[in-house]
């Protein structure tokens, strides 16, 4: 029998991290020693409180059953963490919605709001996933270009008339990934204006809220006029380690809130109970954990940016996230590096084309490893004398 899949599937071929993964595991069983720092997977675990809560609850027979939605106890941690965080004042009810991790909503999001042939305005480089809802609901992706000469913002302004007039949905991110840059509230300001004359929806992908190093980042919802355009996705992956549990949540308009929830009721059957309860509490001490959970990562950050510079790769240290965007050599391209690197030095990162077009020429280096690690990464780099030359 002939299995033929349909044309959606071209949208999904074999993606880089598969193939890096895969020349990975051959070095690996080569006997090299690798230090990976590609995906951006917390190595840290939970607070001990939120895995303390997690067994306890498991252990409860009464929480076996569907949750349906999200708890109400859960909503209303959100709806109080972003009061005293962000000053922003959420009906728990109504503008709250909790997903099975944030990629989960983000990449269904576009099919509660797009029809095929819409427009979709989408950072370049940007995360995967937005481009993978895109595909999903058929429509098309209009690339706003991230680079240094804008502060890694999309130049707004540069978008034609006839393609915001297409345009149902803008997706920002910020903190970004791949790119760890911050947004202005006049940057916000400015997207807002444009969602109100255009009728645009905007998605915010709030993901590295609390991975900032100096400046806090801007909540898109704390900007005036924001709950009429649109959301704010965040998830529980990056601030609290609790990648594997797989729940977020989004907030903000209740119409756009109200559309995802009948969506997600056709979707699944809610998150296990216990880990909503064990998100509530870690909402409810956020501050504290969240505070050592930065001092953890800007260490890092500044550990691994040093030893880089003192081998002579020249890289910015980023402002927020658990991200390095890094320039390659002019004489290299991303891809070229990006083994290279793995080649002569075992260091995993990934190349900046995988997130789009507008990545060539970088890297994106995850701060996923203790601080020794990254010391030793730093010496490798060192000894390959890879930039002895450039």
């Amino acid at each position: 029998m002939e299995i033929l899949l349909s044309q959606k599937m071209d949208k999904f071929g074999t993606s880089i991290f598969s193939e890096l993964s895969n020349y990975k595991k051959q070095k690996l069983e080569a006997g090299e020693e690798i230090i990976d720092l590609s995906i951006g997977s917390p190595d840290l675990p939970p607070p001990s409180f939120v895995m303390e809560e997690l067994a306890r609850q498991v252990k409860d027979p009464s929480n076996y059953g569907y949750s349906l939605t999200g708890t109400f106890e859960l909503h209303k941690a959100v709806e109080d963490y972003y009061f005293e965080g962000n000053g922003v004042s959420l009906d728990a009810q109504k503008e709250i919605i909790v997903t099975m991790g944030s990629q989960d909503g983000l990449v269904h999001f576009p099919m509660a709001v797009a029809d095929p042939g819409d427009v979709v305005l989408v950072p370049d480089p940007g995360y995967t996933a937005y481009e993978a809802g895109i595909s999903l609901a058929g429509a098309q992706p209009y690339f706003m270009p991230l680079k240094e000469e804008n502060n890694f913002l999309p130049d707004l302004d540069s978008i034609p008339e006839d393609i915001l007039q297409k345009a149902k949905l803008m997706i920002l991110n910020f903190p970004g990934n791949p790119v760890p840059a911050l947004a202005s509230v006049q940057f916000f300001e400015k997207a807002i204006a444009i969602a109100e004359k255009f009728n645009i929806i905007i998605l915010h992908d709030f993901a590295y809220s609390e991975l900032y190093y100096d400046e806090k980042p801007v909540s898109f919802l704390s900007v005036n006029g924001a709950k009429e355009v649109g959301v704010e996705f965040n998830s529980f992956s990056k601030s609290f380690n609790m990648a594997g549990c797989r729940i977020g949540y989004a907030a903000g308009n209740p119409s756009i809130i109200e559309a995802l929830g009948r969506l997600k009721s056709n979707l699944d059957y809610g998150v296990f109970t216990p880990v909503q309860k064990a998100a509530a509490l870690a909402m409810r001490n956020a501050a504290s954990f969240s505070s050592s959970l930065r001092t953890i990562y800007s260490q890092r950050r500044d550990v691994l940016v040093k030893g880089l510079q003192e081998a002579g790769w020249h890289v910015e240290p980023p402002e927020a996230s658990m991200f390095i965007w890094a320039k390659v050599p002019e004489n290299e391209t991303s891809t070229s590096f990006t083994y290279k690197l793995l080649d002569e030095t075992g260091i995993v990162v990934v190349p900046g084309n995988a997130f789009g077009e507008t990545g060539e020429g970088y890297v994106r280096i995850a701060l996923v490893q203790e601080e020794e690690v990254l010391k030793k990464a730093a010496e490798k780099l060192k000894k390959s004398d890879m930039f002895i030359h450039v």
